[in-house]
């Protein structure tokens, strides 16, 4: 686990740097687990149908990127590869299947939650991002929007951020919950704006949306796709997207750079990881496969239309992302003290 000193120290270096997941990765995935006796052989694999365990339900933006590869993903591996919806524990639940599976052929479609700073927001999570995993590669990224509501005054981010810091902590902003990428991403920009909104959990987005419409909220960081009605029916005010550069799923957006917020770099993300366990070979190959499928102009509009951009990508620079939205985020929990019952 890595240390407090070294997460502050990461959240405090983040505010001059770029994105540490922006750059190139160059160092190597955390060592695996022994495998268990009588474990198939990799130069095999798959030797039988594959599992994608998602922690949500069905229809919901995980759950619809991992069907977005796993039909061309069976026709490069030989091998049927279905879904399975497991919902529960913000995706947490599914995460420790995939963790704890002996058979070589589950893997998960899982969150960046999942995959980093789930066991900081809760200790007794059942198992360790750092340790009890294979990254395999990316499948999606994606911004977050931090929108106002529509009668917020300016016409502009620097404008929008002046009102944001005026109303002090009479402002309140809304997120799907405790210790969700919103609450995280929000109060790492309390520290680089100097806005200081109170923060409302909510339990879900559409709830979030509900308040800001009703008036109850000032603020909150939206996915893009919900957010961009709102934005384009003016009840709600866009400052910017939280990713380093512009996103196609609202392209017309400008970044929070471009107001000169820096540090506060931020995407949600969902990724194939399988247990660590799981050989080298086979995860190379399962890699291979993933990266074709998202080279796929038809897979790349499926997930642009669930909300995510594709981005392929190797083990090692998963790993090296993972590690670094650790550090990121688990500043931002350290500092205030976060913590989460799931």
């Amino acid at each position: 686990m890595i240390s407090k000193r070294r997460l502050l120290q990461s959240l405090a270096a983040s505010a001059c740097a770029p994105a540490a997941w922006a750059q190139q990765a160059t160092s190597s995935t955390a060592p695996r687990a022994a495998r268990p006796a009588g474990s198939a052989a990799p130069g095999a694999w798959p030797t039988q149908p594959v599992r994608i365990l998602v922690g949500f339900p069905a229809g919901a933006s995980p759950d619809l990127a991992a069907r977005a590869i796993a039909e061309p993903l069976s026709r490069l591996l030989g091998q049927p590869v279905t879904v399975e919806n497991k919902p529960g524990a913000s995706g947490n639940l599914a995460a420790d299947l995939v963790a704890k599976a002996q058979d070589d052929h589950t893997i998960g479609a899982l969150i960046n939650g999942n995959l980093t700073i789930a066991k900081l927001l809760n200790p007794a999570t059942p198992f360790d991002p750092e340790k009890d995993f294979a990254p395999v590669g990316l499948i999606g990224t994606a911004p977050l929007v931090l929108a106002v509501s529509g009668d917020a005054v300016g016409k502009n981010a620097t404008e929008l951020l002046l009102w944001a810091r005026n109303l002090g902590d009479k402002g309140k902003y809304g997120t799907p919950g405790v210790g969700t990428v919103g609450h995280l991403g929000m109060e790492l920009l309390k520290t680089r704006t100097s806005i200081s909104p109170q923060h409302a959990p909510f339990n879900g987005n559409p709830q979030v949306i509900a308040a800001m419409l009703a008036g109850q909220i000032q603020m909150a960081l939206l996915p893009p796709g919900l957010a961009k009605p709102h934005v384009a029916s003016g009840k709600f005010k866009a400052l910017g997207v939280t990713s380093p550069l512009r996103s196609p799923l609202f392209s017309e957006l400008p970044t929070l750079r471009e107001a000169d917020v820096r540090g506060a770099d931020l995407e949600i993300w969902t990724a194939l990881a399988a247990p660590a366990s799981l050989p080298k070979p086979a995860v190379a190959r399962l890699n291979a496969a993933l990266g074709e499928v998202l080279r796929s102009a038809e897979v790349q509009q499926q997930l642009l239309k669930a909300g995510w951009q594709a981005q392929a990508g190797t083990p090692q620079a998963l790993a090296y992302r993972m590690r670094s939205d650790t550090s990121q985020l688990g500043g931002v929990i350290l500092m205030r003290g976060i913590r989460s019952e799931t």
